[in-house]
């Protein structure tokens, strides 16, 4: 989450309250363990697309199924890195037969990167094995406390902009 100066100073300035510091912390907690997940679950859906495929790699290859052919520098904001770091992963992507380049029709001397159709046959299924444990996950919570979930995870998202 993303604070202005003024924001940061103000939020260190609000008086201490053991009680709220301390599910503070154990919320940190939580999005410790959760991002240790996500970190793993990254790494096994790389590895089911291809053994040797790196985390950011799939993240990128993802990027590219979801929005379609696009222009690296379009993938760099997207992804908020550089863009020599996704021409890197590009390459190995190429190599691997899971992305094209295909010349702009409006500017020949760029490119848009493609997934192949292998990559998105296999992104795909991954996508959908993942989502189906989520689901199955979630569905054992129940509708009010989902609907809270997205509440609070939205709140959370807001906060931040």
């Amino acid at each position: 989450m993303k604070q202005t100066a003024g924001e940061a100073a103000a939020a260190a300035s609000l008086p201490a309250d053991p009680g709220t510091d301390e599910a503070i912390a154990a919320v940190e907690e939580q999005f410790t363990r959760l991002f240790t997940q996500v970190s793993m679950s990254m790494r096994d859906r790389a590895a089911r697309i291809h053994p040797d495929l790196q985390p950011g790699g799939f993240r990128l290859l993802s990027a590219i199924v979801r929005s379609g052919p696009t222009h690296a520098g379009a993938l760099a904001a997207m992804l908020y890195t550089d863009k020599s770091v996704i021409s890197r992963q590009v390459r190995m992507l190429e190599d691997m037969g899971f992305v094209e380049r295909r010349t702009d029709p409006s500017d020949r001397r760029a490119s848009f990167i493609a997934a192949t159709p292998e990559a998105i046959e296999k992104v795909g299924e991954v996508r959908a094995a993942d989502q189906a444990q989520l689901y199955r996950s979630l569905r054992q919570w129940g509708e009010a406390d989902v609907r809270r979930l997205a509440e609070l995870l939205a709140r959370l998202n807001d906060a931040g902009r």
